[in-house]
């Protein structure tokens, strides 16, 4: 394997594929700007210059923007056909570093979403798509340090195998060893973190249909999770953003939800009812980058499923305040009350870069949903109604970039 920079050229058109990407677009469609024009244009290309593998990575964004996720998968599957190497954009001159990401075919949660987190930055990213069975491209760009952005899944399993063969030589730095990431499935995570003070990791099990089946056909969940009844948390294997996720109230209604589902797999986990004494309830999203823990945000709703949409944040002034709160004494107030449990997670989970979802329990512990590296981490909010947030996440974006920097130069 050969290390060398790639240039944009006509004979090498397609290896320096240089697509607008998901942070400017998911910015442009957060904003309301109508992306259709760009989205007829983008097609044009397709048609005409059907070895546009810029275009149809784009193209492949919008769609799943959109909402049409087949149609998506599909263009950034022929792109990947064309070019496996993607420059994304880059305003300075001489990059400060060379970030090289290696990332998994899939959908907008399927990797580490570094765009977001290196927007505006001196560093240059380069992102090489790894697809198992298939060689690596001859020429891959120089760089000062790769990073495993793939995130866990049983989708990407293969290719986290993959970048771990490929990884055990390789000429620079890798951070996020793709052995460490696989410890963050939902069932090995618990394994992992179950002893640690303060902190309540609801136990799951992955199960096959017909066992979620038998529960609706009267068995107990205590068969499955020692102790537990009902309501209890169902989810599909492999999915994400709510999908398919329902608090099952008892054996009725779970038979209702596996006649209504399809899938092979579950995640299934005992209900914990964490709202506060208001009656809401508050989960929050952290990042941890380099052992330390950031906050992100945090979402204040009435029902327990929540999602920072559809806890109307932008709605009510009380609630972004409340944020604000969390936001700006974070340091000294949630992570000094957790810091136990905090500091261990990062210990145990042992990633240079990784994000959890958590929330209090009645207790006053530390209850964590999940971890994974693919969280998305934005500075898309407009400023004028979350004004707290822009030096947060310059704080979080500095740190991120920092840690870079430093794992740089310690391998110098």
């Amino acid at each position: 394997m050969s290390i060398v920079a790639l240039e944009p050229s006509d004979s090498a058109g397609i290896a320096a594929a240089r697509p607008t990407g998901v942070a400017k677009l998911s910015k442009m469609m957060f904003d309301g700007v109508d992306l259709r024009p760009l989205w007829s244009e983008l097609v044009g290309r397709y048609v005409y210059r059907q070895d546009d593998a810029a275009a149809l990575l784009d193209l492949a964004i919008l769609e799943q923007l959109f909402g049409n996720l087949d149609a998506g998968l599909a263009r950034q599957a022929e792109a990947l056909l064309l070019c496996r190497i993607y420059r994304s954009p880059f305003t300075g001159g001489a990059p400060a570093l060379r970030l090289l990401a290696f990332a998994a075919p899939g959908d907008l949660g399927a990797n580490t979403p570094l765009e977001f987190l290196l927007d505006g930055s001196a560093v240059e990213l380069h992102t090489l798509y790894v697809v198992p069975g298939t060689p690596l491209p001859t020429d891959i760009p120089e760089h000062d340090l790769a990073f495993v952005a793939v995130g866990e899944s049983d989708v990407n399993r293969a290719v986290l195998g993959e970048i771990a063969r490929l990884t055990a030589c390789w000429p620079r730095p890798v951070l996020n060893p793709p052995e460490r990431i696989a410890l963050l499935s939902r069932e090995r995570l618990c394994r992992l973190l179950q002893d640690i003070p303060g902190l309540h990791l609801p136990p799951t099990a992955r199960i096959e249909r017909a066992r979620l089946a038998a529960l609706g056909a009267g068995a107990s969940p205590a068969d499955i999770l020692p102790g537990a009844d009902f309501p209890i948390i169902a989810r599909p294997v492999d999915s994400h953003a709510g999908r398919g996720l329902e608090k099952l109230a008892d054996a009725a209604a779970l038979g209702e939800y596996i006649a209504a589902r399809s899938e092979a797999e579950f995640f299934v986990s005992p209900f914990v009812d964490y709202r506060d004494p208001d009656g809401l309830f508050r989960k929050y999203r952290i990042v941890f980058i380099a052992g330390r823990p950031f906050a992100c945000h945090m979402a204040v709703a009435e029902q327990w499923m929540i999602y920072y949409l559809n806890a109307n944040m932008k709605e009510s002034a009380a609630k972004r305040a409340e944020e604000a709160r969390f936001m700006t004494r974070f340091d000294e107030d949630f992570a000094r009350r957790h810091g136990t449990a905090l500091k261990a997670i990062a210990e145990h989970v042992g990633l240079d870069y990784f994000g959890i979802d958590c929330a209090e329990d009645a207790d006053g512990k530390l209850l964590l949903f999940e971890a994974d590296i693919a969280m998305i981490v934005h500075a898309m909010d407009d400023p004028a109604i979350f004004p707290y947030k822009v030096p947060q996440m310059r704080k979080v974006f500095d740190a991120f970039r920092a840690m870079l920097q430093q794992r740089s130069e310690t391998a110098r």
